[in-house]
């Protein structure tokens, strides 16, 4: 019995001088919790790009497949570019609000659960931990020294994977959605104004669809997908909008 008292500590204490990167493997601490969060706003803004260029593409061919005019063309795309900048920092500010709140809310609970019933709190902490495959008495020790050097933010971490310092802010994901989806939608806008008529909605395709291929290999790479897969979506989507909203354009074109 003494040798096993003797044993716990010297595991736990390995635990705890493990270096921040196994640590992080093993365990998501708040600095994990920080990559987490940059690498979603990364993804989202990869995928904010994207909806700027398909959308934006496929409003300047659909009227240029109805219209030669450069300034229709351009005005058309300018007010596609910029209502969905702004329907995309509206949504995603609106969106990201919702999330920030109903984590403040968790946390206010955890709050008031660790301050009523302290002892069925600790008892949830050391069944998590038994669960991850912790023997009975090293998860409570655990759960002991967790608690004892902060309790919320073991208890926020282990049931609910929040970090109460590291929230979702709504303002920056919102300007994040607007600035991508602009970058996006200035490629396609660009290439049909500048280039000659012509050639500018072959061109234009030509671009988008590289464009295309290298934000959904992006997002792949981010979402560990396999990229071939998602590349071959995005491009097949792409073409599948400037398609029909060319055939549109020329039918509008044509009344």
């Amino acid at each position: 019995m003494t040798a096993m008292t003797e044993t716990i500590p010297t595991a736990y204490d390995r635990r705890e001088q493990a270096t921040d990167s196994t640590r992080a493997d093993q365990h998501p601490e708040p600095q994990g919790q920080g990559i987490n969060q940059r690498l979603n706003w990364l993804r989202a803004g990869v995928l904010g790009a994207n909806d700027g260029i398909v959308s934006t593409a496929g409003i300047v061919i659909g009227v240029a497949g109805a219209s030669v005019g450069r300034g229709a063309i351009g005005l058309a795309g300018l007010a596609g570019l910029v209502a969905g900048a702004l329907s995309m920092a509206a949504g995603e500010y609106v969106s990201v609000n919702t999330q920030r709140d109903t984590e403040k809310a968790l946390i206010e609970q955890e709050k008031r659960e660790l301050e009523t019933m302290p002892e069925a709190e600790l008892d949830e902490l050391t069944e998590i931990y038994r669960r991850k495959g912790l023997s009975a008495p090293l998860a409570r020790q655990v759960a002991q020294e967790l608690t004892e050097h902060n309790a919320l933010e073991a208890h926020l971490e282990a049931e609910l994977k929040i970090d109460a310092d590291d929230l979702s802010n709504p303002l920056t994901a919102a300007l994040a959605s607007a600035l991508s989806f602009t970058v996006g939608a200035l490629l396609p806008l660009l290439m049909i104004i500048l280039t000659p008529e012509s050639v500018r909605i072959p061109l234009t395709v030509v671009a988008v669809v590289i464009a295309l291929v290298i934000t959904g290999a992006v997002s792949a790479r981010l979402g560990g997908a396999p990229a071939p897969r998602a590349v071959l979506r995005n491009v097949l989507g792409g073409l599948v909008a400037m398609a029909v909203t060319y055939l549109i354009g020329r039918l509008a074109g044509t009344l």
